[in-house]
């Protein structure tokens, strides 16, 4: 399964970032193809690593995100190819999440799923 980006995501990166996502298809991972709750955190805000994100479950510092799950690097490698400007400004400000194993969370109400 795809989803396609059909209107700005929620987020903290800036709106002009969050704009260019509008239009791309992305891959949804097998193992998570449907839409699902997830804790999720900020972009910015949120934690760096796995011992971090661990901690801020267990400190309730997340919030509930219903969407769906993308690998973040595949994403950013879409991204780069539509906007390099805003890939740019994920590789600046958020390289971790160019990492593998990271992942992205898109809102339902800014997607739709492609079978």
């Amino acid at each position: 399964m795809q989803i396609r980006i059909k209107s700005v995501p929620p987020g903290e990166a800036p709106e002009s970032i969050r704009q260019a996502w509008i239009g791309l298809v992305i891959p949804v991972p097998p193992r998570v193809s449907r839409r699902r709750t997830f804790l999720g955190t900020g972009v910015l805000s949120g934690p760096k690593n796995r011992l971090s994100a661990l901690l801020a479950v267990l400190l309730g510092r997340t919030h509930r995100v219903t969407g769906y799950m993308v690998e973040s690097k595949t994403a950013l490698e879409l991204l780069a190819a539509s906007s390099p400007e805003a890939a740019n400004w994920w590789r600046g400000n958020t390289p971790h999440f160019f990492e593998p194993g990271r992942a992205f969370v898109f809102s339902r109400d800014s997607c739709e799923e492609i079978p």
